[in-house]
């Protein structure tokens, strides 16, 4: 049987007992490592680097399964899942990520038994803002910038959904091994340091969008509009500030990890709980 399990946001201990109990049972442990992380202080627990550690509270060695590994080597991970227990474990829900449900596809494609054990994940989780999950429209993914790649696409799904009066939550950018150029060139395996988005950065993109006016369609997005600023949610230090998407983008909200919600139409009681958020009231 292959499992994906799902490990929650703050803390190894947010494993559910079902999926505690699927990994102390399995033949092998997968730790996915690059679509999320965990609280730093927590890491040393879980993450493995170059080499294998004996996991003190799953008790079990964990092998670390970063990018290269689950797109590309996914038939490494499902190598006799057919015979034996094998685990994905995956920061946040299994489902947060397509790269997950391309594994499970591979594995049924091999004939290979699949089961999904659910968690939270920050798509259920931004509730804590006070806005109602289902006031939210489609979710987008907002990229880091470079000197010659500047997309702008993801403003045209935030119209769509406020012109609708509904909430966007956005998920910021997260480059974790990424190759280097020379890597590339040279076919020598070298990679960038890991960098997360902030809530500023993001900001500071989309008033770059908005002030340069070269997007199609209407924009309902302003310097003006109101947007919520999300950091470690579910970590021990979780922080959340609500402002204009001007001031967000003078707003440090400190260590990642970063999610943004670009607010719609707010109903009298997302109002009233939102408040308590306003960088005027901190």
């Amino acid at each position: 049987m292959f499992y994906i399990i799902g490990v929650g946001l703050g803390d190894v201990k947010d494993i559910t007992v079902r999926g505690l109990e699927i990994v102390r049972s399995a033949k092998r442990v997968y730790l996915e490592s690059y679509t999320s992380i965990l609280p730093e202080n927590k890491l040393q627990l879980v993450v493995i680097k170059s080499n294998l550690k004996q996991e003190e509270f799953y008790g079990r060695q964990l092998i670390e399964a970063d990018r290269e590994l689950v797109e590309q080597g996914a038939d490494e991970i499902l190598d006799k899942a057919n015979k034996d227990n094998v685990v994905l474990l995956v920061v946040g829900d299994p489902f947060g990520a397509t790269t997950h449900a391309d594994i499970l596809l591979r594995a049924r494609d091999l004939n290979i038994e699949t089961k999904v054990i659910h968690n939270a994940s920050i798509m259920n989780a931004i509730g804590c803002c006070g806005l109602q999950l289902y006031h939210f429209g489609e979710t987008v993914s907002i990229p880091f910038w470079t000197d010659i790649w500047k997309p702008s696409s993801f403003l045209k799904k935030i119209n769509q959904n406020k012109s609708n009066g509904l909430h966007t939550l956005c998920l910021l950018d997260i480059q974790v091994k990424e190759p280097t150029w020379e890597s590339i060139t040279k076919k020598k395996k070298e990679y960038q340091p890991s960098r997360f988005m902030e809530v500023r950065q993001a900001c500071s993109q989309l008033l770059q969008i908005i002030d340069s006016n070269e997007f199609d369609g209407e924009n309902y997005v302003t310097r003006e509009t109101l947007c919520v600023g999300a950091a470690r949610i579910g970590w021990p230090d979780q922080k959340i500030l609500a402002g204009t998407l001007a001031e967000m983008a003078n707003v440090d909200l400190g260590s990642p990890l970063h999610s943004m919600v670009i607010v719609g139409t707010l109903h009298p009681l997302e109002e009233q709980f939102l408040k308590q958020f306003y960088i005027e009231n901190k």
